[in-house]
């Protein structure tokens, strides 16, 4: 059924719900509904979650970002504070309207990414992010003596299969920040790479590679206790993004999407040698 057109509220009583649908980064969709039974639309079942509320919906015909924020109870099964904690939802889409229980006829009032996720004893808040976000891009690229490319994105021209390994978790450091992994390309080919979980309690979720220290690799986030040594993950290389790098070890200077030889701000500073 296609989104309705009708005057919402323009009678004393009717039969209205609010509905929710969350997609995770890892590709899982999530569908809730203020109505006291789960409603089916759009092929996914929006489970009543009378518990979430949300804040004012504000929406402008200008440029000006929407606004609005979701809260809830920790209390459904969808939801858990660990998932929260692992960054699940963070980055994730968003979308809210209205639908008849009744009839089934629904409008959508607001889309937009998940932004800052946080919770608070058995409560949660979600900071939402309008698509008109993106027109606060910057259209001009700022210049840079490093690569503005995403490795192995757009711009790079790289393939992602070529610098993407399998291998499985070998052991965990006693912090739980830093691992150390079978298989793959040397250590230090990882350095600002990525570790994707395939299984175990993180599966499916991204964490950046910050540093290598030897043969421990040091992730951006603490691993969640449960994962055992043997899990499988997978590999990707990283990049500093610095004209050397891509010339010497991707032979990639062609696409480098920087200024190395731009002067600096601190040519402003400069003075002239006193002569001898």
């Amino acid at each position: 059924m296609a989104e309705s057109t009708r005057i919402w509220f323009s009678q004393s009583l009717e039969t209205v719900a609010i509905w929710w649908r969350l997609e995770r980064r890892d590709g899982v969709t999530l569908g809730f509904t203020s109505h006291d039974r789960d409603l089916a639309f759009d092929g996914l079942v929006h489970r009543t979650a009378p518990g979430m509320v949300p804040s004012a919906i504000r929406r402008t015909a200008d440029f000006e970002a929407d606004s609005a924020e979701v809260a809830g109870a920790l209390s459904h099964d969808s939801i858990r504070e660990a998932d929260l904690a692992a960054g699940r939802f963070d980055g994730g889409s968003i979308a809210m309207g209205l639908v008849d229980w009744d009839t089934l006829e629904r409008v959508t009032l607001y889309t937009g990414t998940i932004g800052t996720v946080g919770h608070e004893g058995a409560g949660f808040s979600a900071e939402l992010r309008s698509v008109k976000d993106m027109l606060a891009r910057q259209i001009v690229p700022r210049t840079a003596p490093t690569c503005r490319a995403e490795f192995c994105a757009e711009g790079c021209t790289l393939s992602a299969n070529a610098y993407t390994y399998q291998a499985t978790l070998a052991e965990i450091s006693a912090d739980s920040a830093s691992v150390r992994v079978s298989g793959g390309p040397t250590t230090s080919l990882l350095a600002f790479g990525t570790l994707r979980w395939i299984d175990g309690p993180e599966a499916g979720l991204n964490r950046r590679i910050e540093a290598i220290d030897g043969s421990w690799l040091m992730l951006d986030r603490t691993t969640a206790a449960g994962i055992a040594v043997g899990t499988r993950i997978e590999l990707r290389e990283g990049c500093d993004h610095t004209l050397e790098t891509c010339a010497t070890r991707f032979a990639n200077a062609a696409n480098f999407q920087g200024e190395p030889f731009l002067p600096g701000n601190d040519l402003l500073t400069r003075y002239p040698a006193p002569v001898a």
